[in-house]
């Protein structure tokens, strides 16, 4: 019979040879090759170098993308007191908050559902509609190197906050690299004439604590499934403005007169500084450990220092740029894994 005559022979069942005993099924693999689905020879294996080194990678590469938040909030001082109108820090707040949420509810078309109405509203005032009015008031009633020192305080906030609301380990040496960072940003930026006000300080406090508890509560309830980061943003930054509506009219009265440089600015501030920059954030902290987040929050006074170096030509001597390598030290000791979770990964 020839392999390609192209019909079946009449043999029946009973004369069709038998295999040796022992021998392998028919159709099965020679004896010594890998089994199905492994990978080929000389590939690593699952969980090895190779596979750990692009998680790495893509690890770094996210936090670069959530660190552009806090850089672009660093322009917000040199924004203000270049193109803003005076006066008027809560309508600030309100426009950075409410057209830039409003566009994002437009853009994905996705509302709350069930729960998340409540969620929502809770972040949006914590994260946006109470941290801008504590911020600007801080920054009114305090020199801007102190309201900058005392917000630098969020990490430590979320660090402790992490333990009750997430069920993770108060880490010392978190707490300790903060302070480090909150000695750095001070060395930047207090100058010796600073001054202290009871008030102001007190904001400066309570912005740290009501944006540090927005972002623990925004690692613990995540998003929901099938709802994209920018979604997230929308809601909250439409809950947060519709917070400050009331509250800006009742502090501030009637709006200020808006000429280009102001709708430079307020645009500036609403579609970067608040649209595209909290969209980054809120991504980062669903994807990453919320603590390492937290930390990069200090880019944003040392952003607002070397804008104001460069364009209102203020100076940075040997002081500051200590401050700056404190505060640089802390930023990369808050992105390196606890040791025992570095440890169980290697076990792994």
């Amino acid at each position: 019979m020839r392999a390609n005559s192209g019909t079946t022979p009449n043999v029946s069942p009973l004369d069709t040879p038998r295999p040796p005993a022992g021998s392998p099924p028919a159709g099965s693999p020679p004896a010594g090759s890998p089994p199905a689905g492994s990978p080929p020879a000389g590939s690593p294996p699952a969980g090895s170098l190779g596979s750990a080194g692009s998680g790495r990678s893509a690890r770094t590469a996210l936090t670069a993308l959530t660190a552009v938040a806090p850089v672009v909030w660093g322009t917000t001082y040199v924004v203000t007191t270049e193109l803003l109108p005076p006066g008027h820090p809560v309508f600030a707040g309100l426009l950075r908050a409410l057209p830039a949420g409003l566009i994002a509810l437009l853009l994905t078309r996705t509302l709350p559902r069930g729960s998340w109405w409540g969620k929502a509203a809770v972040l949006g005032v914590l994260n946006i509609g109470l941290f801008l009015p504590l911020l600007f008031t801080a920054a009114e009633r305090l020199p801007g190197g102190v309201a900058a020192t005392l917000g630098a305080a969020q990490p430590m906030v979320v660090a402790l906050l992490a333990v009750p609301v997430l069920g993770q380990r108060l880490s010392l040496r978190r707490l300790g690299w903060g302070l480090v960072g909150v000695l750095g940003v001070g060395l930047v930026v207090i100058g010796p004439s600073a001054a202290l006000d009871a008030v102001g300080v007190a904001a400066g406090l309570g912005g740290a604590a009501t944006m540090g508890l927005g972002v623990t509560l925004t690692k613990r309830w995540g998003r929901p499934e099938g709802v994209g980061p920018l979604a997230l943003t929308g809601w909250q930054l439409t809950a947060g403005g519709l917070f400050l509506l009331p509250v800006t009219f009742l502090f501030e009265g009637a709006p200020p007169a808006i000429d280009g440089r102001a709708a430079l600015g307020y645009l500036w501030l609403g579609l970067i500084g608040g649209l595209l920059t909290y969209a980054l954030w809120f991504q980062g902290i669903g994807r990453l450990p919320v603590t390492g987040v937290a930390v990069l929050g200090l880019l944003s006074p040392l952003v607002a220092a070397v804008l104001g170096a460069l364009l209102l030509d203020q100076t940075l001597g040997p002081v500051q740029l200590l401050g700056f390598a404190l505060a640089l030290a802390s930023i990369v000791a808050g992105q390196l894994p606890e040791r025992r979770a570095a440890a169980r990964t290697a076990r792994t």
